[in-house]
């Protein structure tokens, strides 16, 4: 008879992880954070348990989309009102505020169901190269892939 391993996931057990998004594209970006949200940077990772870490992204007005996604893409939501459609180009996203994007571009790549707003409350973006999270002493993660303009 198989038996199903579950851990226990205690708070206090979650790492804090600093990520540059100077130079760092998007998506790529994003992908990476959301693995360490959901935990699958971890050798015990269970799909079936929240067990991933917290995750501070610094320079976040830094990032840049490849080709021409600055004035093509385009971002759009409803407000449940008639007419209420609002769209955005990435440019207009992020003038308004930077820090939306990578926002935006994580919360795309988690999984949809109950446990993708804990994991998005673990997500810290600054805009600057400082943080506010010192205590935790957050390890720098290093993401290998960069985009040359």
């Amino acid at each position: 008879m198989k038996t199903t391993f579950f851990n226990n996931i205690d708070g206090s057990k979650r790492k804090w992880w600093i990520v540059d998004a100077q130079g760092k594209v998007l998506g790529r970006l994003a992908s990476t954070i959301a693995k360490i949200l959901t935990g699958k940077h971890k050798k015990e990772y269970t799909p079936s348990e929240d067990m991933g870490d917290y995750v501070i992204v610094i320079n976040a007005e830094k990032v840049v989309l490849s080709g021409k996604k600055w004035q093509n893409k385009i971002y759009r939501w409803h407000s449940g009102y008639i007419g209420g459609l609002k769209e955005y180009s990435a440019y207009e996203l992020y003038k308004k505020d930077p820090r939306r994007l990578i926002y935006i571009a994580v919360k795309g790549m988690l999984p949809k169901n109950r446990t993708r707003k804990r994991r998005l409350k673990r997500l810290r973006i600054f805009i600057g190269p400082e943080h506010i999270h010192r205590a935790q002493e957050p390890k720098i993660l290093e993401i290998k892939e960069d985009y040359k303009i």
